[in-house]
């Protein structure tokens, strides 16, 4: 098996080789040649490459974009195995959990515009979720302080398709509250569920149709879109796992239909890249927003979580601020990482289940390009 190992890196590492000049690297968006980042960009593919390597992923994609410009876009690697397509710029991956701040987004776009109160109840915009013994509010829920559970034991893979954000609430809705809404933090896929109705209460419309318009559509990003198993997704990857001896595999089957707010997302480290590089200027959110999204929230007792709407909110190795927030699926890894100070934004994205890349990987790609 180890040989069988060797032999898909091995392969992995020739289709990078030869596609290289097709897979993109691309300039900013003022169209010149990125000339003061090819050496960052050099070293960039070599992290990549090994990257690939140490993960086993059939392919990877990376996107850096520096003061609102995107300077590097590059992919590694292959989308579909069988046939032999190589990672490109318009790739789309699965990015999981990175959904969320898709639907954060949403949320915080809807609240400036007034159609959304962060500290109302839920019921306020979703009446037929029943009440609890405590009052939920949206803000709660945004960073996981609202006491919803996450998933149980069997329900992380789905068959079942499930035709409206409606009916994804039935998985949770008359289960008991955890918690305490505010009293401790507890990371819940299901808490973004109930987000997604509460948007669709606020706008008058439906949850896919309102991410298009809110966050999708004012950054340009045209490489985003739900992860709907029924159409067809021009550049979507083929999903894969791994086995404990290293053997590759098509990754299961899933339905993310009741997930699209949390974990149902397809995207490109491009517009990934563009959508951190959005929150760290004037224009897409105003400068009072943005400090809403970036400030920790706290529980009860006053400790901070981390966690504002949706981003986490720390500082890296080196002590530079920086917000974040992994993705994990079905055949799918996904990290991005933003540097609000140097206004640097780094996207990696997989099509690997269980891909061991995080804020360490993603803050090396970024130090390329801070000097």
């Amino acid at each position: 098996m180890k040989k069988l190992l060797l032999s898909v890196i091995a392969s992995i590492m020739i289709a990078h080789t030869a596609g290289l000049s097709a897979q993109n690297s691309v300039a900013g968006s003022d169209g010149q040649s990125p000339s003061r980042y090819e050496q960052a960009i050099r070293m960039g593919r070599e992290m990549a490459t090994r990257l690939i390597s140490q993960t086993g992923a059939p392919g990877l994609s990376v996107a850096v974009a520096v003061d609102g410009s995107l300077v590097w876009s590059e992919g590694f690697g292959f989308a579909d195995m069988e046939n032999r397509v190589p990672v490109r710029a318009h790739t789309r991956f699965r990015v999981g959990s990175l959904s969320k701040l898709l639907t954060a987004a949403t949320a915080a776009r809807l609240y400036e515009q007034g159609l959304l109160d962060l500290d109302a109840p839920v019921q306020r915009y979703v009446p037929a979720f029943p009440k609890k013994e405590y009052e939920i509010t949206i803000r709660q829920l945004a960073g996981h302080l609202g006491g919803i559970r996450h998933y149980k034991q069997g329900e992380y893979i789905n068959h079942r398709r499930f035709d409206s954000v409606v009916e994804s609430l039935k998985i949770f809705q008359a289960d008991e509250l955890v918690h305490q809404p505010g009293a401790k933090y507890l990371y819940s896929t299901y808490g973004y569920t109930l987000i997604s109705a509460v948007i669709e209460g606020a706008a008058k419309q439906d949850f896919l149709t309102c991410v298009q318009q809110q966050a999708l559509r004012p950054i340009n990003m045209k490489g985003t879109i739900a992860d709907d198993n029924i159409k067809i997704i021009e550049h979507r990857v083929r999903f894969y796992s791994r086995s404990p001896d290293g053997q590759l595999s098509n990754e299961v089957y899933t339905d993310n239909s009741e997930r699209w707010a949390a974990g149902g997302f397809l995207s490109t480290a491009e517009d990934l890249a563009m959508f951190g590089s959005a929150h760290l200027k004037d224009g897409f959110l105003k400068p009072e927003t943005r400090s809403l999204i970036f400030t920790s929230q706290r529980t009860a007792d006053g400790k901070e979580t981390s966690v504002g709407i949706g981003w986490r909110i720390g500082r890296d190795s080196q002590g530079r601020r920086i917000y974040h927030h992994g993705g994990d699926s079905i055949g799918g890894r996904a990290f991005l990482i933003a540097y609000p100070d140097s206004r640097i934004v780094v996207a990696l994205l997989a099509n690997l289940t269980r891909a061991r890349f995080a804020e360490q990987e993603a803050t090396k790609f970024a130090e390329l390009f801070m000097n």
